[in-house]
């Protein structure tokens, strides 16, 4: 009889209890759930980056994650990129991972790629095989087909420009752009940099001394290479345009080491002034067909912004400052060129 009303008494539990207990078990399993998503998943303590690009698996990305995320939030990612399809959704681009984000957070932020801009600086390069190469160590770019396609006439006219002319379209400034970003959508940044550049007052500028923004940029990149002293390169700026405007040959050095592809040439030698090249400023008279490097915004400011004087000659000082002699006739010229001659002598400069 005991165990018979032992029965009854356990059959007058209230269902209720069940369900509160079910309940109470559901929202634990939720909570550690929850817990695990909203975790940090970084173990570093600063924010760390990583970079996807187009061939990446869910595997390569989780090998990514790994030197930065704990073993809990590589663990609670690889499972959420397994309910969500994520291999189906890879994004590329830079990622940022600051120190304690969770890993929900993280996971939303690759799949749905929401990307860390890029600081790109525009190098003042002298060729454009080196800017492929600057462009293709900052973003998701091959070198090989950047430099084939700024040589490509076709590719250069859709830019407004042509392959002599291609390097006046970048100035060289900083800019924030996505590390995935298209060689066409870079291109479109660029000119739009570019006319923004030379809206307004440098374009009245330019037109008030009877040149285009290319023939400046051209210009500017013979200074640049002339000297690395701003302050003087508004100087040397008037000395060029003093002999354009007298219908006299630049006769610019650069111009020769551009044309001969020999940028570490500390001597121009007579028979060099003779190699046939349009950029070669000693056999051509007036402006080569375009910049011989990317151009300085300092050096483009010095032509804008030009000396007005009467100095037809220049010629590297002897103290090796990288400063100039400016002189006005040839017989001057001629006595600063015998200076600096004997100083590279002394130097066993050849």
């Amino acid at each position: 009889m005991h165990t018979i009303y032992e029965s009854r008494d356990m059959k007058q539990v209230n269902p209720k209890y069940y369900l509160v207990a079910a309940g109470l078990c559901l929202l634990c399993l939720a909570g550690v759930v929850l817990y695990f998503h909203l975790a940090d998943f970084s173990r570093c303590e600063d924010t760390r980056y990583i970079y996807i690009d187009d061939n990446d698996t869910q595997d390569s990305v989780l090998a990514k994650l790994d030197p930065i995320a704990s073993h809990t939030g590589l663990m609670v990612f690889g499972s959420l990129a397994r309910m969500t399809h994520y291999p189906d959704h890879i994004k590329t681009g830079k990622y940022a991972i600051p120190a304690g984000t969770n890993t929900l957070t993280v996971f939303r932020n690759l799949k749905n790629g929401h990307q860390e801009p890029v600081r790109l600086t525009i190098p003042e390069s002298r060729t454009m095989d080196r800017l492929a190469g600057a462009l293709s160590r900052r973003l998701m770019l091959d070198s090989a087909v950047v430099a084939i396609l700024l040589q490509d006439s076709s590719f250069c006219a859709q830019q407004g420009c042509n392959t002599e002319t291609i390097p006046s379209l970048f100035v060289p400034n900083t800019y924030e752009v996505y590390w995935n970003t298209s060689l066409d959508n870079l291109m479109k940044r660029m000119k739009k940099e570019h006319d923004r550049f030379w809206e307004g007052e440098r374009t009245a500028k330019a037109e008030a001394l009877g040149l285009t923004p290319n023939e400046v940029c051209t210009v500017a990149s013979i200074i640049d290479e002339e000297t690395a002293n701003n302050a003087e390169k508004p100087m040397i700026a008037g000395m060029y345009l003093n002999r354009l405007q007298k219908g006299m040959p630049l006769q610019a050095d650069p111009t020769v080491k551009f044309a001969l592809k020999n940028f570490a040439l500390k001597r121009i030698y007579h028979d060099m002034l003779k190699f046939d090249s349009p950029y070669n400023t000693y056999k051509n008279a007036g402006l080569p067909p375009g910049p011989i490097k990317i151009a300085s915004v300092a050096g483009i400011d010095a032509v804008l912004n030009r000396v007005d004087h009467d100095y037809l000659y220049m010629c590297a000082k002897e103290d090796f400052s990288g400063t100039h002699n400016f002189a006005k006739t040839y017989q001057e010229h001629l006595r600063n060129a015998a200076k600096y001659a004997k100083a590279l002598n002394e130097r066993g400069i050849k």
